[in-house]
Formats: structure tokens, C-alpha cells, sequence
């Protein structure tokens, strides 16, 4: 699982065609959906039906040719919806408007110079309702073992990645490069969103050598592909050295985490603005940004965590939670309203904590189902806020989950479990997808959730949203079945996604060296 292709694309010739996601009129979801409500765990003796997005199929194989690289050739284009007496019905898709901006560019697989038969099109032969696909490889040459990416980050008609020593803008609507920054010294981290006015503040290592600590910050502007100030992090005390920082941004404040120390610096300048001291034995080192600066301290001769909220020009602490002994912090689900995971790894269990605005515990609940190790922490070294499958409102979590395993942390987050805030119960969750398929919650969007559903086998991906009361499904986009094979190697182990605008962004968590036929997909996007 490296995020690299090897020779020639995988192709859906010979599966059944899915049902295509389109841009018409919204599809009643008591006749066709994508996922479908299930009864919360106290209701079952009324249970609700399971509607499944794959599971009404017609009997229709796709046609497949064979040419340099096996391109997937779909058959005709329908949705598929089954009425109350089983008689299935056709419903013919709607045309998908052409990508704004720029003019489409050569979306080949690092195989040919783009043009004839080396190319990969993830976008032959589209068909009404599905949105066309672009895709960008990895051309910087880097170590045999990969270097990490960071992102994507969509700034008005620019989406940007970060990797190794070099910050990239591309085009929203085709992917063409808009600009790029060279930098002096590898990236070692990034936080999850740049400020509001986008400006993105990256820790750089001291050296070009892969054993070189994280000692500097370099600001960016996202908004006009410019480097901005450079600045060290200075050392707090004699334990304070690492590789690689982890950096939250709220407001003006850039809060840089790391082993034994933290501290906080201007996003506008540069400056220094506090730095955290060590309290009773316990100090900083994670941090969660957004609308509001969250940190974690750790208690090594307690062993225990605590949760506070903190000021972010003056670092002061709004509020602190201790958690009981035993008890770890997993990840930030949600930083507005506070909703973080927690789990004890000798009782192999985890739950599920909402706050307050003034940090008192506003619900706690076991969780009953099982989720990536990066929304939960298990086994997990990413960052304090690297869940990218959950999302709250006011009163309900979103995530995406499966069956519990024997360990916390599963490959498998098939359905979307909601969960109430206020009394930390699960309210409802959708059917399983099938074997193959994730879902991914990313976004609150007019009153509806946003939902990533990843390629399954012969299957490409799409975009639902989901009734916030019952998880009823209304599809948003769709795909093409071509695009199946690019997207199937951005691996849900280290994807990184952004929704914005309209537009769904795949970032691969780790890249190498593009070869002829072995190219290393770093990002993708379909939408309006």
C-alpha cells in the first residue's frame, strides 16, 4: 500500500455498471439510496430497511478492449430504482456542466509524452451525469522509501499540496500547475487548514539529511503561490528537539508541538507569542486548530492526559479536563463543538467525549463500533486532528465506521454512524457498503452530510450526502467508470481529502519516484 501504480491501470471491464451519481434532480431516497438508515441498537424490533446504492443491478456486463493499457469501456448509462412492487425502473442521467477555468491538460500516467496509446484517460468515454476526473503524478524524484504529503488545501480556483522540499497550486478545474515554490530543506509538517486569509505555515527540517530535526517555520500565501517570512523555533529547554512538528493554526496563532516542549508564533509575521511551560510534570505536545486552539498535555509520573482549551494570543488555558488514569486521547473529531476520542488500551475500548464551549463534559459513550485507527488514535502516530472521516453540527457526529475488530483501530469503515452529542447514544447508521468500499463524512453542507465513497471493485467513486435525522441518501457526483484505476491507489490508510466548492480532492499520504511504468499518483479531483 504505497500509493504507487505499477504498469498498466486497473480496469472494471467485465463488472456490472454502477449506478451513476448525476446532476439532476434529486432522486427520492425511499426508492433509491446510496446507503440507507439503520435502527439505532435499542430499536430492534422495528428495523428499518437497508437501501444500498449497489444493490439493485442491472443484468449488464461493460464491454472491454484491449489496447496498450486496459482502458475500462462502460456500457449505457442509468440509474436504476426499484419500486414498492419490485418492478425496476430506468432513469437516464443528466448532461454534468464542463469544468470551469482553464483548458483541460494532458492527464497522462508519467507512461508517454501525452498523446496516443500510452495514455491513461480516467475520463474515456464519461457519460451523462458523471464528472469528469483529473489527476496529477509525482514528478520530483525523492528517496527509494517515499517522502509524506500534506493537504490539499483549496484557496479560490488553486488547490495545494506540500511534499518534500517543494509547495505546489494547481488548478481546480483540470489540474494544470499554477505555481510552485522551491524550498531549502525537507517539510516535517503542516497543519490541517491554513489561516483565513490563506497563509500556510510549514515546519522545515535544519538539514537536507533524512536524521535532520524540525527546526524552522516557513509562512506561504496560498493566495498568491509566495513565500512569505522564515523564522527558527527556538529550543525551550534541553529536551526540546524532534523530526517533525506538529502545527495548528487558529486565528493569527501557529501553535508547533513537539517532543517535550511547545510554543506559538504570529501566522502574519513571524514572532514569538508564548510558549507553554511545564505544569506539575505534565507538558504540551499536541495541538488541534481550527475556531478554536485545543491541546493535549501529557502527565508521565501520573500517567494520565489533559484536555484544555487555549488562548490563542497569550497561550493562557480557558479550561482543562483530566482524563482518569489509564486513558489516552486519541484524536480531535470535531474542534466546534469539542468532540474528541479517547480509548484505554489495557480494557481495549474507546469513547467517544463531547464538551461544552466552558469545557465540561456535555456526553461520553462507549462506542460500539469500530473506526480507523486514525480517529481514534490506536496504534497511530499521525497528528491530533488527522481524522478525516468524521464531522459534527451541533448535536450530532458523523463518522465513518465498521464491525469492531479484535483491536480498536479497523481497515473497514463501511457505514456512517451518527451520534447523539447530548446524550452520547447512537442515533442511526447506514447499510454497510460493499467489501472494499469506505465512506468518509467530510463535510456539513446545506443542512446535509457530505459523504466520500471510495472505488470498490470495478466500481469508481462518488459523493453522497446524507439526511442529518435519518441518513436518508441524495446523490451529489459521481465518477467515470474509467477513473476507477487512478483512484483506486489513493489508499484510505494515508489519504488526505478536502470538499470544497463543489469539488472532491484525494491526496496521497505518502509519494516516490515516478518510472515509466510505475507512476506515483499524488492527487486527484472530480466535481463541478
Amino acid at each position: 500500500m504505497t500509493g504507487r501504480t505499477s504498469g498498466e491501470q486497473p480496469t472494471p471491464g467485465g463488472q456490472l455498471p454502477s449506478a451513476p451519481v448525476g446532476f439532476g434532480p434529486p432522486i427520492d431516497p425511499a426508492v433509491h439510496g446510496a446507503f440507507g438508515p439503520q435502527p439505532r441498537p435499542e430499536d430492534p424490533a422495528t428495523p428499518a430497511p437497508s437501501r444500498d446504492l449497489f444493490a439493485d443491478r442491472p443484468g449488464t456486463v461493460v464491454l472491454a478492449v484491449l489496447v496498450a493499457v486496459l482502458l475500462a469501456i462502460g456500457g449505457g448509462v442509468f440509474v436504476t430504482v426499484r419500486t414498492d412492487g419490485g418492478h425496476r425502473l430506468a432513469q437516464h442521467g443528466t448532461t454534468a456542466p464542463a469544468p470551469s477555468g482553464s483548458a483541460s491538460v494532458d492527464q497522462g500516467d508519467g507512461k508517454g509524452p501525452g498523446v496516443g496509446r500510452d495514455v491513461y484517460d480516467p475520463n474515456v468515454d464519461i457519460k451523462p451525469g458523471e464528472a469528469r476526473v483529473w489527476f496529477r503524478d509525482n514528478q520530483t524524484d525523492v528517496a527509494g522509501g517515499g517522502v509524506s504529503q500534506f493537504g490539499p488545501w483549496r484557496v479560490g480556483d488553486v488547490v495545494v499540496r506540500a511534499m518534500f522540499k517543494e509547495v505546489a497550486g494547481y488548478a481546480v478545474a483540470d489540474g494544470q500547475e499554477k505555481w510552485k515554490i522551491p524550498l531549502p530543506t525537507p517539510i516535517c509538517g503542516a497543519p490541517r487548514a491554513p489561516s483565513a486569509d490563506g497563509k500556510l505555515v510549514l515546519g522545515l527540517q535544519e538539514k537536507d539529511s533524512g536524521s535532520s530535526n524540525c527546526t524552522d517555520l516557513q509562512q506561504i500565501d496560498l493566495t498568491t503561490g509566495k513565500a512569505g517570512w522564515k523564522a527558527p523555533v527556538p529550543q525551550e529547554n534541553r529536551y526540546d528537539f524532534t523530526g517533525t512538528f506538529e502545527l495548528a493554526i487558529t486565528g493569527d496563532t501557529v501553535a508547533v508541538g513537539r517532543t517535550g516542549s511547545a510554543s506559538a508564533f504570529s501566522v502574519a509575521d513571524g514572532h514569538k507569542l508564548f510558549a507553554t511551560a511545564t505544569e506539575s510534570g505534565c507538558y504540551v505536545n499536541m495541538f488541534a486548530g481550527g475556531p478554536r486552539l485545543l491541546a493535549a498535555r501529557t502527565c508521565l509520573d501520573q500517567d494520565q492526559v489533559v484536555l484544555q482549551e487555549l488562548d490563542p494570543a497569550t497561550g493562557t488555558a480557558r479550561w482543562s479536563h483530566m482524563f482518569d488514569k489509564g486513558w489516552k486521547l486519541g484524536r480531535v473529531l470535531s474542534a466546534d463543538p469539542i468532540v474528541v476520542a479517547a480509548y484505554h488500551k489495557e480494557r481495549n475500548i474507546w469513547h467517544i467525549i463531547a464538551f461544552t464551549p466552558d469545557g465540561k463534559v456535555r456526553s461520553q459513550g462507549e462506542a460500539t463500533f469500530g473506526v480507523s485507527g486514525r480517529c481514534n488514535g490506536w496504534g497511530n502516530s499521525g497528528g491530533f486532528q488527522d481524522c478525516y472521516a468524521a464531522v459534527a453540527d451541533a448535536d450530532t457526529l458523523y463518522i465513518g465506521a465498521g464491525k469492531q475488530g479484535k483491536e480498536l483501530g479497523i481497515d473497514a469503515t463501511n457505514q456512517v454512524v451518527a451520534v447523539d452529542l447530548n446524550t452520547g447514544k447512537e442515533k442511526w447508521r447506514t447499510a454497510g457498503q460493499p467489501k472494499g468500499r469506505t465512506v468518509w463524512p467530510l463535510a456539513i453542507e446545506n443542512g446535509r452530510v457530505v459523504v466520500y465513497v471510495s472505488p470498490g471493485s470495478g466500481e469508481s467513486a462518488s459523493v453522497v450526502s446524507l439526511a442529518p435525522a435519518d441518513g436518508s441518501t441524495q446523490p451529489v457526483l459521481q465518477s467515470p467508470a474509467a477513473a476507477a484505476g487512478a483512484e483506486s491507489v489513493f489508499y484510505t490508510t494515508s489519504l488526505r481529502v478536502a470538499w470544497a466548492g463543489g469539488r472532491l480532492f484525494l491526496l496521497n499520504g505518502r509519494v516516490y519516484t515516478s518510472e515509466p511504468k510505475k507512476a506515483s499518483r499524488a492527487l486527484l479531483s472530480f466535481g463541478k
